[in-house]
C-alpha cells in the first residue's frame, strides 16, 4: 500500500506545479494556447460610396417626422378634453404679451395738432408767460341759424336723373296697363315725358282710356304697333298739364253750416279738345289695320292653365 501512495503523489506534483504557474501569471499576459481576437480590417471606402451612404442616412432622418398634434385632444366633434382656462395654462399664454395694432383713429389722436401756445408777457406783475389759443373763437355769432346744405355723397336730384326707356317700348306700341282703374286695358304709347312717365291714350272712344300717364314698370309691351309718325301731339301735354289740382275745402261760416259742399273735380274744356285732337288722328290709322279696333277693345286677363311666362305678347 505505501508504494501505491508514492506513485499517486508522483503523478500529482507536476500537475499542481503547472496550475500554480498559470495562477502566478500577470493579468495582462495571456496563455499560449489562446488566440488574440483580431481586429477586423475596415476596408477604406471610396468617396462616391461615402456620399451614397450619407444620403441614405439623411433620407432615413427625413422620413421620421412627427406630425403636429393638438395639445387639446378632441373627445367629440367640437368638444375638447381640456377647458379654455386649462389650455391657457398648458400653452403658457400668461408668459406672452400681445399688443393690438394701432388703428387710424388712435394714430390721429396721437398726432393731434397743438391747440395752445405759451407766449412771453412783459411786465413785473403779469406772470411772465400766458397760454394763448392758436385758433381763436369768433367774436360775433349770428342771431339766427344759417341753413347748411348736407352732403349728398354724389347723389343727383330727381330732375338730373337720366330718363331711360325700354327697348321694346317705341312710339305707337300697344301696351297693357297692369295697375290703376284701367288695368288690363290695351293702350297706345305716344311719347315719354320729362319725368320718365309714358303718355298713353286708349283712344277714349274704343276702350274709355283718356290721355294719361303710366309708369313703364307697370306696363307690358306687346309686339303690335300702330304707325303714328304723322300724328301731331300738342306741346303743352307735359307733367304740369297732368298735375292734380287741389280742391277747395269748405269753410264753415255763420248761417251756412249745412249748406257747404265740397268742390267736385270737373273735366276742363281744354282736356276735351286735346283728347279729340289726338284721338281723331289715331282713329284714322286704326281703321286701316283690320281687327285692330277689336284687339284694343278687349281686356287682358289670365285664366286657368294660362301662364304669363309662356305667353308671347
Amino acid at each position: 500500500m505505501p508504494c501505491n501512495n508514492s506513485l499517486f503523489l508522483f503523478y500529482l506534483e507536476p500537475q499542481m506545479a503547472g496550475e500554480k504557474a498559470a495562477s502566478e501569471k500577470k493579468p495582462g499576459e495571456k496563455a499560449a494556447g489562446e488566440k488574440k481576437p483580431g481586429k477586423k480590417k475596415t476596408a477604406e471606402k471610396k468617396p462616391a460610396e461615402q456620399k451614397a451612404s450619407q444620403k441614405e442616412v439623411g433620407e432615413k432622418k427625413k422620413k421620421i417626422k412627427k406630425h403636429h398634434a393638438s395639445r387639446n385632444p378632441v373627445l367629440a366633434r367640437g368638444i375638447g378634453r381640456y377647458s379654455r382656462s386649462a389650455m391657457y395654462a398648458r400653452k403658457a399664454l400668461y408668459k406672452r404679451k400681445y399688443t393690438a395694432p394701432e388703428t387710424k383713429i388712435e394714430k390721429k389722436k396721437k398726432e393731434k395738432p397743438r391747440a395752445t401756445i405759451t407766449k412771453p408777457v412783459g411786465g413785473d406783475k403779469n406772470g411772465g408767460s400766458r397760454v394763448v389759443k392758436i385758433r381763436k373763437m369768433p367774436r360775433y355769432y349770428p342771431t339766427e341759424d344759417v341753413p347748411r346744405k348736407l352732403l349728398s355723397h354724389g347723389k343727383k336730384p330727381f330732375c338730373q336723373h337720366k330718363r331711360r326707356l325700354r327697348a321694346s317700348i317705341t312710339p305707337g306700341t300697344v301696351l297693357i296697363l297692369l295697375t290703376g282703374r284701367h288695368r288690363g286695358k290695351r293702350v297706345i304709347f305716344l311719347k315719354q315725358l320729362a319725368t320718365g312717365l309714358l303718355l298713353v291714350t286708349g283712344p277714349l272712344v274704343i276702350n274709355r282710356v283718356p290721355l294719361r300717364r303710366a309708369h313703364q314698370k307697370f306696363v307690358i309691351a306687346t309686339s303690335t304697333k300702330v304707325d303714328i309718325s304723322g300724328v301731331k301731339i300738342p306741346k303743352h301735354l307735359t307733367d304740369a298739364y297732368f298735375k292734380k289740382k287741389r280742391l277747395r275745402k269748405p269753410k264753415h261760416q255763420e248761417g251756412e253750416i249745412f249748406d257747404t259742399e265740397k268742390e267736385k273735380y270737373e273735366i276742363t274744356e281744354q282736356r276735351k279738345s286735346d283728347q279729340k285732337a289726338v284721338d281723331s288722328q289715331i282713329l284714322a290709322r286704326i281703321k286701316k289695320v283690320p281687327q285692330l279696333r277689336g284687339y284694343l277693345r278687349s281686356t287682358f286677363c289670365l285664366s286657368n292653365g294660362v301662364y304669363p311666362h309662356k305667353l308671347v305678347f
